[in-house]
């Protein structure tokens, strides 16, 4: 972030505050309440992440008295006064007691239940135009993911947590309802693992915090070490590239999602990138051609569209599935460098089989086989005979 426009003392707090606060602080309606300096900037919204959410925080400083420590508005919601200085240890206890004053027999038990784990966050929302409610941040699994992964390029450690959003009842209910629960992480854990593909458990009636959160962290704690080893599985098909493409330009050494080769094939040069999921072998990779000579009409370089739907199957070795790759390539080929001549080239992610060519009387499929060095056969049917032999070389 820019902090220009702020005199030295406020932007020395806000680089030290951006750079050391765990979590990631977005600052938002910058202004000035000068008349006398209007170009100073002394007054901002913080967007403090808590309870997996966002706090917005008035911050207000007086460039005329740089000396005075400045106000602090807190949200609606907080029904806190405007003070000064005040710390962030006091919010969370004034949170904490808030919600402790709920009249509500289930929320009581589940506080009384949870309060040993460490970490847990838990804020008061209430408004006039929506229902109470109490919302829990819990840490989960007590496990350094950050040591699970070889050169580890993270600065602070990953977490994943579950946010759990009780509605406050007044009234005892035989049978509550399950509170709304949402999963989430750290921004930088979805390189190794996206939490979108967690399946939580089923909240059973009658269940509270402390009987559900071990059942959710024994399945996180699998799913988390499965995906820790799938680093080596997409490393072992990047090098099983190596033979049939060449050694890499450039490829992800530590989560081994991208790799980037070049090939040429005649005349033709040009860049292959491969990008895999976290979920490789169960999802196949992506392919993208990239030539270095040809460019559409806005001057870009010409890319094929980014493939997927090929033959594939999870259970094949990496052998097999840089093969099958090789026979895509050969294809694409046809498709990137005849589409650009043509003026004709197509984005839009179909696979090469389904789409006859625009112009068959100027580039009819015998001359684009040729040029690849397939036959007529393979072109339409999609069979080639892959190996290391091939006339496509890299």
């Amino acid at each position: 972030m820019s902090f220009d426009g702020f005199p030295p003392f406020i932007s020395a707090q806000l680089q030290y505050l951006l750079t050391h606060y765990p979590h990631a602080i977005k600052i938002d309606q910058v202004c000035s309440g000068s008349k006398y300096f209007p170009a100073s900037l002394d007054r901002f919204t913080l967007l403090i992440p808590y309870c997996l959410d966002y706090l917005r925080w008035d911050i207000i400083y007086n460039v005329e008295f740089p000396l005075a420590a400045p106000d602090v508005i807190f949200g609606p919601e907080d029904e806190f006064p405007s003070i000064s200085c005040t710390g962030w240890d006091k919010y969370k206890s004034y949170q904490k007691r808030l919600v402790g004053e709920v009249d509500d027999d289930r929320l009581k038990f589940e506080i009384s239940t949870i309060l040993s784990r460490e970490g847990i966050e838990m804020h008061m929302s209430s408004g006039f135009e929506k229902p109470e409610e109490v919302k829990f941040a819990v840490p989960l699994m007590d496990m350094n993911i950050n040591k699970m992964i070889l050169a580890c390029p993270w600065r602070n450690p990953q977490k994943i947590y579950l946010q759990v959003v009780y509605p406050v009842g007044r009234k005892y209910v035989s049978a509550p309802s399950a509170p709304r629960l949402k999963l989430m992480s750290t921004s930088e854990l979805k390189a190794l693992f996206s939490i979108d593909d967690v399946k939580l458990p089923p909240w059973l009636d009658g269940m509270c915090m402390a009987e559900y959160l071990p059942h959710l962290e024994e399945l996180l704690q699998r799913q988390v070490s499965e995906a820790v080893s799938l680093i080596d599985v997409r490393r072992l098909f990047i090098e099983a590239l190596v033979p049939l493409f060449g050694r890499p330009l450039e490829a992800d050494p530590v989560f081994c999602r991208k790799a980037t080769f070049l090939a040429t094939s005649g005349p033709v040069t040009l860049l292959v990138h491969f990008f895999l999921s976290t979920q490789f072998p169960k999802e196949q990779p992506s392919v993208m051609m990239q030539s270095t000579q040809h460019f559409n009409s806005h001057g870009a370089p010409a890319k094929s569209p980014l493939l997927t739907d090929y033959p594939w199957s999870p259970r094949w070795d990496a052998s097999q599935m840089a093969e099958r790759i090789l026979f895509l390539r050969k294809v694409d080929i046809a498709i990137l460098v005849f589409g650009s001549l043509s003026g004709a080239f197509w984005s839009n992610g179909s696979h090469p089989f389904d789409i006859p060519h625009p112009y068959p009387d100027k580039f009819p499929s015998s001359h684009i086989a040729n040029a690849i060095g397939i036959s007529d056969e393979e072109w339409h049917y999609g069979t080639c005979s892959c190996n290391s032999n091939s006339s496509l070389s890299a």
